[in-house]
């Protein structure tokens, strides 16, 4: 894999960019099914190999979590200086292999360790692809381009439920939750394969430099450059503690439910989850992404408060949603909710590169999600899960923890909402002086 500073020129008006990133947003479509389904199985995965809940969480959280952060700063950096279409090629080949070895684990080192690595695999796929999609889009579009790059994330849930309910059986009490990894993991190698074949390396800063030659930077001086920016920090933290929130409900979702109504029907249940994010999460995301792109063309703090008002507002859906007392009753909560914690992604994605020195932007990605995936990845899941095992007790039923556990993590929106109303203070100079940086990057 060669240096691409001299790589391909992508033209400004649609065509083959669209194709590029629609098939950047199926590969991370396919990280989020190989995440999420770990969460949708878990009542089946614990029942065969004897977990308890804290062990659940720490699969589901931290033992993905830990390796998937701290892999990316190093895969990062590689995708910094060589091709980066065939990084992402290789890292989409290693998760999915390690997605079909998920189905055959007998116990709880074995499925820990084919999940640390799926996160070894995955943390090669948001940076290179982050960096690939801001050299094909100017930094007016770039918070739409990311955010329909994020649209993966409620598609790749969606779908990770709609497989689940097509191959889980008639049967929903013996689900073989071992086949439907292994499917997942050779469709991932395919894909793969499509990525190598299709995608071009696009030079890098050619959005700001056009083919003028790019200024060399050394890793030392951009790192410190991009770890002095306060609306990046911010950003980070505001994502990190919204998404900690959304981690811990989602992989608690399918356990809360069938606490909740034993003879719901599990299948039905999987089916309707998977429609509330492939419209609702889509719906929020697609509009959080270009009410920004709107909004920050006369103000730029629009990156700051439309992702605090938003999760401002689903605070109370989310806290709702687990305390009713009806299975029909979440769903139509969780709709809500869904909408509503989409609207943040595309702006925190545009942010972390559009800030970010030319020459870093993929590690920019990887130590946005480093501090992204510690906290809320590695934390939420975990905590949860903690919290379910504390409050459990002779008096305290699986469900009555499972709520209370899931309303105290919502603490951690506050924490989120402050963030982001932080970056509407310091985003106008942040945003100017990465702009006058990033135009100075090519030689004269």
């Amino acid at each position: 894999m060669s240096d691409s500073t001299e790589g391909y020129v992508p033209p400004k008006k649609p065509g083959y960019r669209t194709a590029v990133l629609f098939l950047l947003t199926i590969v991370y479509g396919f990280n989020f099914i190989d995440r999420q389904i770990v969460g949708i199985l878990a009542p089946f995965i614990q029942a065969d190999l004897e977990l308890t809940n804290t062990q659940l969480g720490l699969l589901i959280g931290l033992a993905f979590a830990a390796f998937y952060t701290i892999m990316g700063i190093p895969i990062a950096y590689l995708a910094d200086k060589v091709n980066r279409v065939g990084l992402l090629s290789i890292a989409v080949a290693v998760w999915s292999g390690f997605t079909a070895l998920t189905g055959f684990a007998q116990n709880f080192w074995q499925i820990g360790l084919a999940r640390i690595g799926v996160g070894i695999g995955e943390a090669g796929g948001s940076p290179p692809a982050h960096s690939i999609i801001s050299d094909f889009y100017e930094k007016e579009e770039r918070s739409g381009a990311l955010g329909v790059y994020s649209l993966g994330i409620p598609l790749g849930i969606m779908s990770a439920y709609f497989i689940t309910a097509a191959l889980m059986g008639a049967d929903p009490d013996t689900v073989n939750w071992r086949r439907i990894f292994i499917i997942l993991g050779v469709s991932g190698i395919l894909l793969a394969i499509i990525v190598r074949l299709v995608i071009r390396e696009p030079k890098r800063g050619v959005m700001e430099v056009g083919e003028k030659k790019l200024r060399k930077l050394s890793f030392k001086d951009g790192l410190g450059r991009l770890l002095t920016i306060p609306s990046w920090w911010f950003m980070c933290f505001g994502i990190a503690f919204a998404s900690f929130a959304a981690y811990a409900f989602s992989g608690f979702q399918t356990k809360f439910l069938r606490l909740l109504d034993p003879e719901y029907d599990f299948q039905k249940i999987v089916i309707i989850i998977g429609f509330i994010n492939g419209i609702f999460y889509v719906a929020g995301t697609y509009i959080g992404a270009k009410l920004v792109d709107i909004k920050a063309k006369k103000d730029v703090r629009a990156y700051g408060w439309v992702p605090a008002l938003s999760i401002v507002l689903a605070l109370p859906f989310g806290i709702g949603s687990v305390w009713v007392g009806s299975v029909e009753a979440h769903l139509a909560l969780s709709a809500a909710f869904q909408i509503l914690i989409g609207v943040y992604l595309g702006p925190s994605f545009a942010l972390a590169q559009t800030l970010a020195p030319i020459q870093l932007r993929a590690m920019s990605t990887a130590l946005f999600f480093f501090i992204l995936n510690m906290i809320a990845l590695g934390g939420g899941p975990t905590v949860a899960g903690i919290l379910i095992d504390v409050f459990a007790s002779d008096n305290v039923s699986q469900l009555e923890a499972t709520k209370l556990s899931l309303t105290c993590v919502c603490v951690a929106f506050l924490i989120a909402i402050a963030s982001y109303l932080m970056v509407t203070r310091t985003i106008k100079k942040d945003w100017t002086d990465s702009e006058l940086r990033n135009s100075s990057m090519a030689e004269d």
